[in-house]
């Protein structure tokens, strides 16, 4: 019986070839990858059965993955295995496509679960944060303040992983002008850190359920 192909995707080389190792004896590894345009291009060259990737990569996020790959191949599943047990970017994963989000800290076990399920149709989300995560989905919560189409340009070019000095060479403007432009949208959305700032910019670009 011919076993799933997987494709890892985590730029901490060492982790993810434990996790490989732990994989082997179920399925198929058959790329791992340090960044996100490295996972689309393995992906439209191997054509897995399941994806586990991290969210914070160079090049292009986790989540802003499952968007793209879901459009490119809609019958993939992927499954979002990371530290961050942040409300925002768990219900923007699962808004986006993902068939599971999994908390690096919550063993082997969970995660074993989450591929099986994703394989056979299903969802699973960590049980540390499920609860939180299904209800903000069910409702459909949050709209956010207004923000310029400047704030708005800045914030989705930081989920894509540029710095700032990159997103003013991009945008032709300096980066002192981009960092201007971060801090007030932090502050009229109402967060103190980037991870806060990325996480309401994900939720919001994901939409309702």
């Amino acid at each position: 019986m011919e076993r799933p192909r997987i494709i890892l995707a985590d730029d901490h080389r060492v982790f993810a070839e434990g996790l490989k190792s732990m994989l082997n004896d179920d399925f198929d590894v058959v790329s791992i990858v340090e960044d996100g345009r490295a996972l689309l291009d393995a992906v439209k060259a191997l054509s897995p059965d399941l994806v586990i990737t991290d969210i914070s990569m160079p090049e292009m996020n986790g989540i802003e993955c499952v968007r793209q790959l879901r459009e490119s191949s809609p019958e993939l599943k992927v499954v979002l295995l990371t530290m961050h047990d942040d409300l925002g970017f768990a219900t923007a994963a699962i808004r986006a496509g993902a068939s599971g989000y999994v908390l690096k800290n919550s063993g082997v076990k969970d995660l074993l679960k989450a591929v099986q399920e994703a394989l056979q149709g299903g969802i699973h989300i960590s049980p540390q944060i499920a609860k939180e995560v299904m209800h903000t989905l069910a409702t459909g919560e949050e709209v956010g303040p207004q923000l310029t189409p400047r704030q708005l340009e800045i914030m989705r070019l930081l989920v894509e992983g540029l710095s700032a000095k990159q997103i003013a060479a991009r945008l032709h403007i300096s980066p002192r002008t981009v960092e201007f432009h971060k801090y007030q949208a932090m502050e009229r959305i109402g967060v103190s850190t980037s991870a806060e700032l990325i996480a309401y910019t994900l939720k919001q670009d994901s939409g309702p359920v």
